[in-house]
């Protein structure tokens, strides 16, 4: 999600935190209390920065956690995700679309856009 949305949604937030601790992740950072904050990537030749939502770590592994919700700026949000699948695959990392019901079909768009093949977690 972008940063204009994570404060309105950080009770979804919060409850994806609590999944991935509940499966066995480690070492998890997020952006919000109590959480470590992720490393953020500077897009050259612009002032965006990008945050992923959620990084966590299971079996020696990075995982790289996106909460999709429905967005005023899907632009922005499909370049946030172009540039963490290209990220993650480059550094043999692991990248996970996390949603709830009532954006599904929402985040199925998204990623038939962006050519993503996969199957995203739903909470």
């Amino acid at each position: 999600m972008i940063a204009q949305d994570k404060l309105e949604n950080e009770v979804f937030l919060k409850e994806s935190l609590t999944y991935l601790e509940n499966l066995g992740f480690d070492n998890i950072k997020a952006d919000v209390d109590g959480y470590e904050t992720p490393k953020s990537y500077l897009k050259k030749g612009s002032d965006i920065t990008i945050t992923p939502d959620i990084v966590a770590e299971k079996g020696g592994r990075k995982h790289y956690f996106e909460i999709s919700l429905k967005s005023e700026k899907p632009k922005l949000l499909k370049s946030k995700w172009r540039f963490l699948g290209v990220f993650t695959r480059m550094k043999d990392h692991r990248f996970k679309i996390i949603t709830r019901r009532g954006h599904y079909k929402f985040t199925q768009d998204m990623l038939d856009e962006l050519n993503l093949d996969k199957n995203p977690i739903k909470l």
